[in-house]
């Protein structure tokens, strides 16, 4: 991920210097657990241990001559072990080292995305009780549908980022294991009881069975929990992109001293922080796409993954802890408008109460739904006409609504209360009390 998207810890995971000390603390550990069992002599251990080190551009340098990432960085590392290097990677092959230190990065990189996912769930459940009874419009298709409150929208984002957590949780439990099992996982030539030894030491399990690799459905499952997750930020990114368009701006993003919205016209406020996160979002999406055709190798393994892998899970952890952090930071400084929900609320001058009346004029008066619906649909087409009238209006004024319907049923059909009645018991289903 380029570093304009990037934050440092996160992408420090995916820094060659991170991946090649998981390589050597694996191939240490392995001969660790080997010396135990007494097939490496202590001194030679001793001299693999405290020697044990390599340098990332010499690493390159052999690799540009044997293509080949493994062998370069054993070849740089026993250069500077010595003879005690011939313990180094015994019984053991390429993937063994790489799958199971991509493991170790892959949690490495989702406990910081779990960090910040939890900061903005916190975040996001203060704003929820801040803004439970505010009234605001809610919307289906766009259009004005009924009355909801703001805090509403700020529940469904706290449920929603819960799920979240719970498969990113999943998916890093899924991915947090290891093999050291060989060339097609039948431990040929190294002792089940090694990998177990190195896998607790790195916090990992040992994959119950694996081929040369570690089965790519786990990373599979892994990035699509990240593709749900950043679709999620998408959609309460957009949210506010609309609800702070000029004709509305009922909401907006922070927008600090100092930012310039456009090099052409000097009164924009765009949201272009909420943008990015959209931007971004479909980046992260569009890799589990990548993550999924990874999983059908040819038989005990091929290598068609690999490179492909080397762009989509940094970039995809890196980008959506970056859209996380954002998101964290649009929510705990969104500016909130409360005299624009309420204008908002009325420009429709009382169609958004349509269904009440609807239901009134069934119930009461003992009347068809279909000859209700046309009633309340033909007052309300002509005040979407014309614009100065109200659907209360129209109503009072019509002889067949006057024998269903007295002025105080009307004035009771007409208040917002009613619809944000049971918002206390959705509160109480999220536990948001």
């Amino acid at each position: 991920m380029i570093d304009r998207y990037s934050n440092p810890e996160i992408a420090r995971i995916w820094e060659l210097e991170n991946k090649f000390n998981i390589w050597k603390e694996i191939e240490i550990l392995a001969c660790e657990v080997r010396t135990k069992k007494g097939e490496i002599p202590e001194e030679d251990f001793e001299e693999i241990r405290s020697k044990a080190r390599f340098k990332v551009d010499e690493i390159l340098e052999i690799e540009s001559k044997v293509h080949h990432d493994v062998i370069a960085f054993l070849t740089n590392m026993n250069s500077y072990i010595g003879p005690a290097g011939r313990h180094v990677h015994h019984g053991l092959t390429s993937s063994d080292i790489g799958d199971t230190a991509l493991c170790v990065q892959m949690v490495q990189a989702m406990e910081l995305i779990l960090r910040k996912t939890d900061q903005l769930i916190e975040a996001i459940r203060e704003k929820a009780i801040q803004y439970r009874d505010l009234p605001c419009i809610g919307r289906s298709h766009g259009i004005h549908a009924e009355p909801m409150t703001l805090g509403l929208k700020f529940a469904l984002f706290y449920e929603e980022m819960r799920r979240n957590r719970s498969r990113l949780q999943t998916a890093k439990e899924e991915i947090a294991v290891g093999k050291l099992s060989g060339a097609v996982g039948t431990y040929s030539n190294i002792e089940p009881d090694i990998e177990e030894y190195v896998c607790e030491r790195l916090g990992l399990k040992p994959d119950p069975i694996a081929t040369q690799v570690v089965s790519r459905d786990r990373h599979a499952a892994y990035m699509s929990a990240l593709g749900v997750t950043a679709a999620s930020l998408d959609r309460f990114a957009t949210e506010v992109r609309l609800l702070q368009k000029t004709e509305g701006r009922e909401v907006e993003e922070p927008f600090s001293v100092g930012q310039k919205g456009s090099s052409a016209m000097p009164h924009k406020r765009n949201p272009v922080i909420c943008e990015r996160i959209s931007g971004i979002s479909r980046v992260v999406r569009s890799n589990v796409q990548t993550a999924l055709q990874n999983v059908p190798l040819w038989h005990e393994r091929d290598i068609s993954h690999s490179s492909a892998e080397r762009i989509v899970i940094p970039d995809s952890t890196i980008a959506l802890e970056y859209i996380l952090d954002k998101m964290l930071f649009v929510v705990k400084n969104l500016h909130v408008y409360p005299d624009a929900i309420e204008r908002t609320l009325g420009i429709t001058r009382g169609l958004i109460f349509s269904q009440k009346v609807l239901l009134h004029l069934i119930e009461k008066g003992g009347i068809t739904r279909e000859d209700a619906y046309s009633i309340v649909q033909g007052h309300a087409m002509a005040v979407w006409a014309d614009q100065t009238q109200t659907l209360k209006g129209r109503l009072a004024a019509d002889p067949k609504v006057q024998e269903v319907l007295n002025p105080d049923d009307l004035d009771a059909i007409f208040r917002i209360e009613p619809y944000l009645a049971k918002v206390g018991l959705i509160y109480k289903r999220l536990g948001l009390e």
